[in-house]
């Protein structure tokens, strides 16, 4: 088994924080960055827990449009370029492209927006 990439940890710490704020205070409350995070943590989900974007489309039917709408309003050509792929060509794409992706979207990242918690490490003495 691969060891997670820095981008892979990101966005799964980074996607677990939009959806506890989801949870908390709805889908009408997140900013569209942290929409945008979601939309890229469920296609992350399906391509790594089953190979395809069928699976992410259970979780959330709309991701794939909302992906490239979102992009496309926060001028993040990257990710707009890759969200504007069809289904089938951003699968065989997908993990060519993720990591760029990741960083494009992490340097966008608004002021207000949800924050990695800092994981503390306890040592004993």
């Amino acid at each position: 088994m691969a060891v997670p990439t820095e981008n892979e940890t990101w966005l799964i710490d980074i996607g677990d924080a939009v959806i506890k704020k989801e949870a908390r205070t709805g889908r009408d409350s997140l900013l569209p960055w942290e929409a945008l995070v979601y939309c890229l943590w469920v296609a992350d989900y399906g391509m790594r827990n089953a190979g395809d974007l069928d699976t992410a489309a259970d979780v959330d039917s709309e991701f794939h449009s909302d992906a490239k709408q979102i992009a496309t309003m926060l001028s993040l050509p990257l990710t707009t370029e890759a969200f504007s792929l069809s289904k089938e060509t951003l699968e065989a794409q997908y993990f060519e492209r993720f990591e760029s992706v990741c960083d494009e979207i992490k340097r966008a990242k608004p002021d207000g927006a949800v924050e990695l918690r800092t994981r503390r490490i306890r040592r004993s003495t």
